[in-house]
């Protein structure tokens, strides 16, 4: 049986670093608040520039059918959601006279996917997607903050600079992109 709906894109799964700790200490209704203005705001910044799979708990999986893509405009959406999460981050910690101890961490892959309906849901289903989802279990990050891009999204972007400032090279699975060392031109 062939099936003509498989194609080539990139995975992008922004996840909450101290999610786990957050809802253990913090009361369920502020909690609930938190990430969902959290959420809402990542969603915001997307502006459709990527598909939404689904969301859980403290993650999105994002998706987009390119077979092109550039790893320069990922960056720069990349930056962007960080600093509207931060600046979401201090905003709700003042509201709420609270502490908001949340990061943010990226996983960008690439590689075959496909998808189907369940209901109203829209599901992907193929390796890239679980090996994204094993990429954000890692620990070769040093920062809580960063963007770890696959080895398979670098060697398909047509404008990746090795080397640049904040980056790590891990030959086993692509680039950290810390965030602290970043300039933030936005």
């Amino acid at each position: 049986m062939k099936n003509t709906n498989i194609h080539e894109g990139i995975i992008l799964i922004p996840d909450f670093n101290g999610f786990t700790e957050f809802v253990f200490n913090t009361k369920l209704y502020t909690g609930q608040y938190i990430v969902r203005e959290l959420l809402s705001t990542l969603l915001e910044v997307n502006d459709q520039h990527f598909d939404i799979s689904e969301i859980e708990g403290d993650a999105i999986l994002f998706y987009k059918y390119d077979s092109k893509p550039s790893f320069q405009t990922v960056s720069k959406l990349l930056k962007k959601m960080r600093n509207a999460f931060n600046r979401k981050v201090e905003e709700l910690s003042e509201i709420l006279n609270t502490s908001i101890d949340l990061s943010l961490k990226f996983i960008v892959h690439y590689g075959k996917f496909s998808q189907y309906n369940i209901g109203n849901f829209k599901k992907l289903y193929g390796p890239t997607v679980v090996e994204a989802h094993q990429l954000l279990k890692n620990d070769f990050a040093e920062q809580p903050s960063y963007a770890l891009f696959s080895h398979s999204f670098l060697d398909k972007s047509n404008d990746f600079e090795n080397g640049s400032n904040g980056q790590l090279y891990l030959p086993e699975v692509g680039v950290i992109q810390y965030f602290e060392k970043i300039k933030q031109h936005i």
